[in-house]
């Protein structure tokens, strides 16, 4: 009866240990097979986008485009109504015709009937000249001789040289007459011209911004003002992504980051379109110390920051959208 009891009890350890170094072969094997699970880090797709603005204050006139559309370099956006620089075009314009007026007189000099007017005045003072030197002479002449007075003489020798002056004077207007401007008054008449020409190219820089159009291609993803609405100078009028500058953005821990750096290639899967791709890593930088990860256990562990990776897909993925999840295993 006792060895009976006792070969049951064997039989027990024996299926008890069978099981045992069972289980720890299934372990063994599940390990050796399966190995552990890999780590998961997720990230997002992003995309570089740009503001429409313009210069000048306004309102709103037309939206040409809406979110969502696909627009290409050049592409009309929107109109700003801003008659404030279209008055500005006017006087500007205006500036420019008055100055080009006064440079086209300084160029010319006086009129026909100026000129001739000036020839009449010299020829008259030449005649008085004449007259003035014959009665000088003849006063001379007879003082010389004792039968004037010497003031006779002083007063003929007055008007002999009054006249002569008369003659230097209006023989210097006709010169000018003739002559026309100074060089000087030309050259500033014409710096006037370019002043008020430099004004009109200014005010037209201001009217181009009344239209705003495409500078890159790509999808408009927010309109902001409304059709009527005022808008100033600078105002944020839409955003345009640019869908062929896309790039990933994963935050890493730094106990993560074996095997990633700066030009390193990454397998990733982008869940939505249910694909793979490979994305080249452009950028790694400390996001910071509000950023860390806290070590779960004090013994031993140490906080452990966490980097912002961007990687940009080595080749074009069709259908990719800013804001997609993108999954890297490691």
């Amino acid at each position: 009866m006792a060895d009976k009891a006792k070969e049951q009890h064997n039989n027990i350890l024996l299926a008890v240990a069978g099981f045992s170094a069972v289980v720890a072969i299934v372990a063994l094997i599940g390990f050796l097979a399966l190995g552990r699970d890999p780590e998961v880090i997720q990230g997002e797709m992003e995309v570089e986008e740009y503001r429409v603005s313009g210069k000048v204050p306004g309102r709103i006139l037309e939206l040409l485009v809406k979110e969502g559309d696909m627009v290409q370099v050049g592409d009309t956006l929107a109109i700003i109504e801003a008659p404030e620089v279209e008055a500005k075009m006017a006087q500007a314009q205006s500036a420019v015709d008055a100055a080009a007026a006064m440079e086209q007189m300084a160029k010319n000099g006086a009129r026909k009937e100026q000129i001739q007017a000036a020839k009449q005045l010299l020829e008259q003072a030449k005649a008085g000249l004449e007259v003035a030197e014959k009665s000088y002479n003849r006063v001379k002449a007879l003082f010389e001789e004792e039968v004037v007075s010497a003031q006779k003489f002083d007063e003929a020798e007055a008007m002999y040289k009054s006249a002569q002056a008369q003659v230097k004077a209006a023989q210097s207007q006709y010169d000018m007459a003739v002559n026309g401007a100074r060089a000087e008054e030309k050259r500033a008449a014409s710096a006037t011209v370019g002043q008020a020409r430099g004004a009109v190219q200014e005010v037209t820089s201001y009217i181009k911004e009344t239209v705003q159009v495409a500078q890159m291609a790509g999808e408009v993803t927010d309109v902001y003002p409304k059709v009527g609405e005022l808008v100033g100078t600078g105002t944020p009028i839409m955003s345009i992504a640019v869908m062929d500058d896309q790039w990933a953005t994963f935050n890493i821990r730094e106990d993560q980051l074996k095997d990633i750096k700066v030009g390193a290639e990454l397998k990733v899967r982008i869940p939505a379109l249910d694909a793979e791709t490979t994305m080249k890593v452009t950028s790694m930088k400390d996001k910071g110390s509000f950023a860390v990860w806290k070590a779960t256990k004090a013994s031993g562990q140490y906080d452990q920051k966490t980097f912002e990776v961007k990687a940009r897909p080595t080749t074009a993925v069709k259908d990719v959208r800013p804001g997609m999840s993108v999954i890297l295993e490691k």
